[in-house]
């Protein structure tokens, strides 16, 4: 990203713990999907990330336009809701139709937003879909003129 100052002595990338940090904390993220025909399609959901695997999950429901989009084009765009500490992940995201896989993100969904959502049940999430995001490439601004300029950072994601 050498036209946001990263080629200059004072840039020191962000680490990917940083990065890590916000996704497990943060509380709702903003997912931004497009059409088979390339028409966007952004709206704010719950998510889980887990660091172990470089994968994020999320739920909605089957036929949320963001379902229907992600079923024809499996591209997206998931992004923490901080307009200053920005973070964007590019990547692909398919449905959870295993269901211990299923099963192990609706466990980490439910500790994460059962304390604030008491009445959020397993059974609620088993009866939408469950999409796995599997980022391709991360980028980060902290939009602070002390900081813009020296620490955007690009992470490259392997399979």
């Amino acid at each position: 990203m050498p036209d946001y100052g990263v080629d200059t002595p004072e840039w020191e990338p962000l680490p990917w713990s940083w990065a890590a940090e916000r996704l497990g904390v943060n509380r709702n993220f903003w997912v931004v999907t497009a059409s088979a025909d390339g028409r966007p399609h952004a709206l704010p959901v719950w998510g889980v990330w887990n660091d172990d695997e470089g994968r994020f999950a999320f739920s909605c429901s089957p036929r949320a336009r963001k379902a229907r989009n992600l079923a024809g084009n499996p591209y997206a765009v998931v992004m923490s809701d901080d307009t200053v500490v920005c973070l964007s992940i590019e990547g692909r995201a398919d449905s959870v139709s295993d269901e211990r896989r299923q099963a192990q993100w609706i466990e980490r969904y439910l500790a994460k937003y059962q304390p604030m959502a008491a009445d959020l049940s397993a059974d609620f999430l088993r009866q939408h879909l469950m999409l796995e995001f599997v980022p391709e490439r991360a980028f980060a601004i902290i939009e602070r003129e002390d900081e813009f300029a020296t620490r955007a950072t690009r992470w490259v994601f392997q399979d």
